[in-house]
């Protein structure tokens, strides 16, 4: 059973940054990433990573946050900079396992991010 263990996150005035990690358990992880979810907002995903190095991004934050992947197995940074108060909400580690007949999705617990003056 795939776990995902996230840290990082909380509280910055505007223009700040965080870093996000997110670290899977198991194998046959092929995508991982973030979504966020604002009070009365949908969950939207923010940065994805791929195998082979691919990433995808939110349009509302291109140019200001990086999604990388760590040294250790199967764990994704995500680096938030110039960080708006739009862009506060709860950050969700996702994940994507490889099973016989297609694909799992993970959810980590989510962590907060809170960016005000």
């Amino acid at each position: 059973q795939v776990q995902l263990v996230e840290s990082g996150g909380g509280s910055v005035q505007p223009g700040g940054s965080l870093r996000l990690s997110c670290a899977a358990s198991g194998s046959n992880i092929i995508t991982m990433g973030w979504f966020r979810q604002a009070p009365g907002n949908q969950r939207e995903m923010v940065a994805m990573y791929s195998i082979g190095d691919k990433t995808d991004y939110a349009d509302a934050v291109k140019g200001r946050f990086t999604i990388s992947r760590a040294d250790a197995r199967n764990t994704v940074i995500l680096q938030m900079n110039s960080l708006k108060p739009e862009d506060a909400g709860i950050y969700y580690c996702h994940a994507r396992e490889v099973i016989s007949g297609g694909f799992r999705q993970h959810w980590g617990q989510g962590t907060q991010v809170t960016v005000s003056s």
